[in-house]
């Protein structure tokens, strides 16, 4: 490579090699474009060439903020050597996960099946049909002790290819049969869902088994966020509440945000989450910052503050939508993917590493930190208080075994590892004068942060993803009462209708790119919305329309749902299919069926339709709900931690969603008094409705029982309704506290 390997100062030459993939709009394609390999995009252009050629596919498969998809680049995909066998033997594809998870997952599922094991960068080659018959992750460039390197699988291969074609073709198929086989989930017609009692005790007893209970989360490392798990123990609290297990629910769903929030997976400096911790103690992340993670954790900090009243995990909830207002905007609206782990320590250095943006050495910061402290143990500076309190060591907090390339030798991770309490104590300060000295050495390493060379920023907007973060920042707008935050919600679901929506069509788009001059790009030919863009999408504007009550969101909620049960709903074997049908290029269609980093989108469905057919009348979509826990009732008795958001959607089916019904004048002061009772509530399993004279006409005409509600002696009323049968009215907050949550005691 030609290109030159400086920082921002120096002059880049002109690259050497430039293939393909300097046509495509995804960050990640991108920049792979100047490799020596002959890099095709996923499409028939490559397809055809394989066949007429008769050469096998490689298929690599990354994303752009991936530290190991950037390791593997650098060793192999910049080698001209390597590159030469490559596009000697070789169609070479590169796949964005993100823009395609859709071919990710079909070979993943190969991927893992056959390695026991999965992940990115994700490497495997394809018969000239694209049948899967050998595959694996990150491979080194060449042989160590306990690794086959890369350029041996390579020439193995592709020696295969040319000595034994037909066994290899004859082996894909057999693979592929039973992975058909492997990726069915079908239900019967007759099937029942399973019960829901048992499905929640079982899957609170699994999360309950693998609990940390010194650090919080579900797994000794790596440690991910994992907020289907919170969601999850919310709900299972919010339904026994006043037992030992739902004690015992609701703390360890509330130690593990807290857990999170001091440890170093949070960003004290910068604000956001990391995308997971290397060890038990949330300590050393790997760094990049992921939007789906922000949505969810938004969210589930906001419900957190809901639930215990708090302000900690409010102010935690506050942080991570100023990160995202500052460094995931786009000035029209959306919301970019990811920001990279990797960067230049100084403005001047040749090579990349991990985490440099964020970590700090002591003597950086006893130099930004020199002050000496008023009435603090005589000769106690700023820096001896920031240090102590963010556990900050003279020759850093790493250690060696969480470093294995040595990239943070001598620096340090923050994580709060004492409460203000004690650090105030030790130092002699109050604790309000302690706060402001935190908050004011904080500001200052921030200023110094912002001068070293920016983290790559991966700026493709994703329908799906986007969903997840308006539902953080509507729900977060609601329920702390911020309407600064329900506007950015809006303001990015008018985006997604302006540049992921087909009104012509009725369809979603999955991405679109921030272009030349900050503009809103498309690719040549769009890629068509996923089952999780609709489903991720269609949740945002239910959330949206409870913290806005505009009813133009619910409209389009409803028009999405359809859509969705059109293009990928399976009347044979139930529940929906991740991708639509026709896409010859895709050896079979698959239903997720487990809830990861994100939840799955049959899911998250599952709490759609029962929302969708509450604001309609439409039962059919209760009856769809009912399908799909059917279908997935085997891993939902078995293994329900695997699928904890449905285990979850499965109270909401089981006891039926609530209807709140507010009756009022929008702009009235005792509307907003029950509106502000609602929001405050943590009550998972019920909708909310404004039924105001005129504005409500949409609703209105979905569902009739609505005219016979009315305000009691003229003030705003509500009302508690269940599968269109009516409460009592009642006008005051308190009385409507004790019907949404009956059981809770003095709860904020």
């Amino acid at each position: 490579m030609t290109m030159a390997t400086g920082g921002k100062n120096s002059e880049p030459s002109v690259p050497r090699y430039t293939n393909r993939l300097i046509n495509e709009k995804s960050p990640y394609l991108l920049q792979h474009a100047h490799n020596p390999v002959d890099w095709y995009p996923w499409g028939q252009e490559a397809f055809d060439k394989a066949e007429k050629e008769n050469k096998l596919i490689f298929l690599s498969v990354g994303y752009s903020t991936c530290h190991w998809c950037h390791v593997m680049e650098e060793e192999s995909f910049k080698n001209k050597e390597i590159g030469e066998i490559m596009n000697k033997n070789f169609v070479c594809i590169k796949v964005d996960r993100e823009e395609r998870p859709d071919v990710d997952k079909v070979y993943m599922t190969f991927v893992q099946a056959t390695s026991g094991g999965g992940g990115w960068p994700m490497s495997v080659w394809l018969t000239p049909d694209l049948k899967p018959f050998a595959g694996g992750t990150y491979f080194p460039p060449d042989d160590r002790v306990y690794r086959v390197g890369f350029r041996t699988v390579l020439l193995r291969i592709a020696e295969q290819w040319k000595q034994n074609k037909d066994t290899l073709l004859e082996s894909s198929q057999k693979i592929m049969e039973a992975l058909l086989i492997q990726a069915e989930i079908r239900g019967q017609a007759q099937e029942s869902p399973p019960p829901s009692e048992e499905v929640m005790g079982t899957c609170f007893q699994q999360l309950s088994k693998s609990y940390d209970e010194e650090c919080g989360g579900f797994s000794e490392f790596p440690k991910f966020p994992t907020p289907v798990n919170l969601n999850f123990l919310f709900t299972y609290w919010a339904l026994h509440r006043t037992t030992p297990e739902g004690a015992r629910a609701l703390q360890m769903a509330l130690h593990t945000l807290k857990m999170m929030a001091c440890g170093g997976i949070h960003d004290h400096i910068g604000q956001g989450f990391h995308r997971y911790s290397t060890d038990q103690h949330w300590h050393v992340p790997h760094f990049e910052k992921m939007l789906y993670d922000q949505g969810q954790l938004a969210a589930a900090y906001t419900k957190a503050f809901q639930i215990s009243g708090d302000e900690f995990f409010a102010d935690v909830a506050g942080d991570i939508l100023l990160y995202v207002s500052r460094d995931l905007s786009d000035q029209a609206g959306g919301f970019y993917s990811a920001e990279d782990a990797d960067s230049y320590p100084t403005a001047t250095s040749g090579e990349k590493r991990e985490g440099a943006f964020c970590v700090w050495t002591a003597e950086e910061i006893r130099a930004l930190l020199p002050d000496p402290v008023e009435g603090a143990t005589e000769g106690t500076t700023l820096g001896d208080v920031f240090m102590h309190h963010y556990g900050v060591k003279e020759d850093g907090n790493v250690s060696p075994m969480k470093d294995p390339h040595k990239e943070l030798k001598g620096k340090n991770v923050l994580i709060v590892k004492s409460s203000l309490e004690l650090t105030a104590a030790r130092f002699g300060l109050e604790l309000g004068r302690l706060s402001a000295l935190l908050r004011e050495s904080r500001q200052r390493l921030s200023a110094a942060r912002a001068q070293r060379p920016q983290p790559h920023l991966d700026t493709k907007m994703l329908a799906s993803w986007n969903g997840l973060m308006i539902s953080g920042f509507a729900l977060a707008g609601a329920t702390l009462a911020k309407e600064e935050y329900v506007s950015r919600a809006v303001q990015a679901a008018s985006f997604l209708q302006r540049h992921l929506f087909n009104p012509t069509s009725g369809r979603l788009l999955r991405s679109c790119y921030r272009g030349k001059d900050n503009t809103v790009e498309q690719s040549a030919v769009p890629i068509q919305g996923f089952l999780e863009d609709y489903v991720f999408v269609i949740q945002a504007l239910f959330d949206l329309y409870e913290a806005s009550l505009d009813q133009g969101w619910l409209e389009w909620a409803l028009q999405l749902q359809h859509m969705q049960d059109k293009l990928f709903w399976d009347p044979k074997g139930f529940a929906y299919f991740s991708s639509e049908a026709g896409d010859p290029s895709l050896l079979f269609r698959l239903k997720d069926d487990q809830d990861g980093a994100e939840p799955s989108a049959n899911s998250v469905t599952v709490t759609n339709l029962l929302r969708a057919a509450c604001y309609s009348g439409h039962m059919e979509w209760v009856e769809k709900a009912g399908r799909i826990l059917a279908a997935f009732s085997e891993r939902l008795l078995k293994i329900p931690v695997a699928l904890p958001e449905m285990a979850r959607a499965s109270a909401a089916f089981h006891h039926t969603l609530k209807q709140v019904v507010i009756c009022g004048d929008p702009q009235g002061e005792d509307t907003k008094d029950l509106l502000r009772c609602v929001h405050s509530v943590f009550c998972p399993n019920k909708v909310l409705m404004l039924a105001d004279g005129d504005g409500a006409a949409f609703l209105r005409r979905q569902l009739p029982f609505l005219s016979s509600l009315e305000r009691r002696d003229g003030k705003a009323t509500a009302y508690l309704c269940s599968n269109f049968a009516c409460s009592l009215p009642v006008t005051s907050p308190q009385e409507l506290r004790t019907m949404l949550a009956p059981h809770a005691s003095g709860a904020p």
